[in-house]
């Protein structure tokens, strides 16, 4: 009987929880209404509730099922003789445990068979606008992007007006770029600026190798999107990595598809019903008011067209690396998050990181900050940031026990490189020289560009093969013979000669064309030798000119050799005053 007590007295207190927190919910939500006042709020936290009971009904629905079977059985207990309810009571671990089993294996079953349970979305997919809190000025490094998508934001925040003039409200908008250039971002500083729910997956979240679980999970993501688009009066929906489920739909001869096509096929029914619908009062309705946005890295041709056309991902947004400016911004803000020397140049870091995306300048200023700890500094220096660069770009350095010989031809080999570089090259600095080996290398001269080169000329692809040449020839004027050192180095230039002759029509013969593609089997044989002399002569001539001006500068060439077998590794400003002192300023500005 005393069980009995205290099994009830727990019950009905777990009974009075769940009543308190529910009234005081209720209670709140009513105070909530109050305060803010006004019809519109009002139906707006009507709608909330009612889309919270959507979600939720079935579950308290079950609590009150439970509570009520349970009073029910006490009562029963305590109707039974005193022998009877000692059996039950001593039978009722067993057959709660047996109970709590089946119903485990039944649910299992009916979740994974009957309800698509390996569709189900993750618990913690829905943000909410004002918690993803990504303001227009935290996006840094894509102005030009940035300003495409400020409008972007007006046309979602003024419908009525879109609306009024008969123009389209936007459905699907594509972000098109490089990895790590703050797509994800931009697209939370549209739905923060916006206001609206923002809800984030990848697009491999939807590939499994059960059929059709992608297209559940589809529809699972739109329905979850269009219920917060009726509480909210709108949502946004980001689906990252896109291009996992909208590459060229395959079709099979036999009548099958891949699995990816049914989970596209989803994904563009489900954006066709976005279409705006007016309900029976004549307004549209709310819960159509879900925009999609997309972002990819693979190129815009690898997409299926199908997603492309008007009414789905018809706007695009390009985004870009960041330029110089952009890239000054970027290191003054990563910075500004640690402590730093405030000597450190921010334009020169940005003028030696070209080509480098927003995640790779907050990478770099990490490993300074994991470099400056390690030495027992409070502050990062500009050589730590240097040194940060180099192990991203070039690796951690190990050292190998070379025979003096072998020490001094990969320095001969690396002056080769450097000379070459500073003196012929119209677009490259040299940054640093070393004999220190990284990852396969014995030897490394890091360059970098001054500035964004989109477009290779002939001048520039020139000194690209003379520079990639100059260690086998400095090799060769200082030691009458070559290493296997030069194999890298022979295939950077042979493939860029190969390219010029085949593809970009650059030889000296008049030969133009992409002779590349057409079928190798239809062009002539004498084509085909006489485009490959062409690519010899353009090797051969560059080899002579490097070989020329080794010769004429041998002084240089030991002296660089000598200063790396002393000090592994010299720096830019090293590298400069070296050339200044013998009276070389080569074709570059200085950093």
């Amino acid at each position: 009987m005393r069980l009995l007590i205290i099994a009830t007295a727990s019950l009905y207190s777990i009974a009075l929880a769940v009543t308190v927190i529910f009234g005081l919910w209720i209670v709140e939500i009513g105070l909530y209404s109050l305060l803010l006042g006004g019809l519109g709020v009002a139906f707006l936290l009507s709608r909330k509730i009612r889309m919270y009971f959507r979600w939720h009904g079935v579950r308290y629905g079950i609590i009150t099922a439970i509570y009520v079977l349970i009073r029910l059985s006490i009562l029963g207990l305590s109707k039974l003789e005193s022998f009877y309810r000692q059996i039950t009571l001593a039978t009722m671990p067993v057959q709660l445990l047996m109970v709590s089993l089946n119903a485990v294996i039944f649910v299992y079953m009916y979740l994974t068979f009957m309800r698509g349970g390996f569709s189900k979305l993750s618990s913690k997919l829905q943000i909410h606008g004002e918690q993803v809190n990504v303001k227009w000025s935290d996006v840094i490094g894509m102005e030009n992007t940035k300003a495409e998508a400020r409008e972007v934001v007006e046309l979602i925040k003024d419908r009525a007006r879109v609306k009024l003039i008969g123009g389209k409200i936007l459905r699907g908008i594509l972000m098109i770029g490089p990895p790590g250039c703050g797509k994800t971002y931009l697209a939370k500083a549209i739905a923060t600026e916006a206001g609206l729910p923002f809800i984030s997956m990848s697009g491999s979240e939807f590939v499994e190798i059960f059929v059709g679980v992608g297209a559940a999970r589809v529809r699972a993501l739109f329905k979850k999107a269009r219920e917060l688009a009726y509480g909210h009066g709108g949502c946004i929906v980001f689906i990252d990595e896109l291009d996992a489920i909208a590459r060229k739909r395959v079709f099979s001869v036999f009548g099958g598809t891949e699995e990816t096509n049914s989970t596209q096929n989803q994904l563009l029914a489900e954006m066709d019903g976005l279409q705006e619908r007016e309900d029976k009062s004549g307004e549209a309705k709310i819960e159509q008011n879900v925009i999609v946005i997309g972002a990819t890295n693979a190129p815009e041709e690898t997409l299926d067209r199908a997603l492309m056309r008007p009414g789905r991902f018809d706007r695009k947004l390009y985004v870009e690396l960041p330029n110089l400016e952009d890239r000054e911004k970027l290191f003054a803000f990563y910075l500004g998050k640690t402590k730093y020397d405030p000597s450190i140049d921010m334009s020169r870091l940005a003028r030696k990181a070209v080509y480098k995306s927003p995640a790779d300048i907050e990478n770099i200023v990490k490993e300074a900050a994991l470099i400056a700890t390690r030495d027992r500094r409070e502050v990062i220096r500009l050589d730590d940031i240097s040194e940060a660069m180099e192990r991203i770009d070039l690796g951690l350095k190990h050292k190998l026990s070379m025979s003096p010989r072998e020490k001094e031809k990969t320095a001969y080999h690396e002056a080769g490189h450097l000379i070459a570089l500073y003196i012929l090259h119209p677009t490259d600095d040299v940054f640093k020289a070393s004999i220190i080996p990284r990852r396969s290398t014995l030897g490394v001269v890091h360059h970098q560009p001054r500035e964004e080169v989109f477009t290779f000329d002939k001048q520039r692809l020139l000194a690209d093969i003379k520079a990639d040449l100059a260690g086998y020839v400095a090799e060769k004027i200082k030691f009458g013979t070559t290493s296997s050192g030069v194999a890298m180095d022979f295939k950077d230039a042979m493939t860029r000669a190969h390219n010029m002759v085949w593809k970009w029509g650059m030889g000296d013969k008049g030969l133009l064309g992409d002779y590349t593609a057409i079928p190798e089997s239809q062009l002539s044989e004498k084509l085909k030798e006489e485009l490959n002399a062409e690519t010899n002569r353009i090797f051969e001539r560059c080899v002579k000119e490097v070989e020329e001006l080794l010769t004429k500068e041998r002084a240089l060439l030991d002296r660089f050799a000598k200063e790396l077998m002393e000090k592994e590794e010299l720096d830019y400003d090293e590298i400069d005053a070296i050339f200044k002192e013998y009276g070389k300023f080569g074709i570059q500005k200085s950093v």
